[in-house]
């Protein structure tokens, strides 16, 4: 599978991890936002996107046989880094019953806005598959 890469005299990080090493079958998995198959939104709430997002992630991913332990590396694009804070509980616990590993080099970043301007989250990751 693969090996967390975390210096010993680091202080681990929360909800991540700094370092993900593996080999296997690449798969990159292009920015989903959190509209569904038909690419509209079903709501403009932030956890809802979050939810719907990380589905699409799995439904690409299923495309080349990966499931979510295969993500090595995840990049959240936010238009809101305040409601993000405000809801990390509620993101974590969509991430868990969605992804359900913390296993993954992880990097957040604000952004001014996205291509759909209804979005307020778009995740991009790449996988590798044993």
């Amino acid at each position: 599978m693969h090996k967390v890469l975390q210096p010993a005299h680091w202080t681990p990080p929360r909800g991540y991890v700094n370092g993900v090493a593996a080999r296997g079958t690449q798969v990159f998995v292009a920015g989903q936002i959190g509209w569904n198959a038909q690419c509209q939104f079903e709501t403009d709430d932030l956890i809802e996107q979050t939810r719907q997002a990380l589905l699409n992630v799995r439904a690409v991913l299923a495309e080349a046989g990966a499931v979510p332990e295969h993500i090595v590396r995840m990049t959240w694009y936010l238009v809101d880094r305040t409601e993000y804070l405000a809801r990390a509980k509620e993101i974590g616990a969509v991430f868990r019953d969605t992804v359900g590993s913390y296993a993954i080099a992880m990097t957040a970043v604000q952004v001014s806005a996205l291509i759909e301007a209804r979005a307020k989250v778009e995740i991009e990751v790449t996988a590798v598959v044993p």
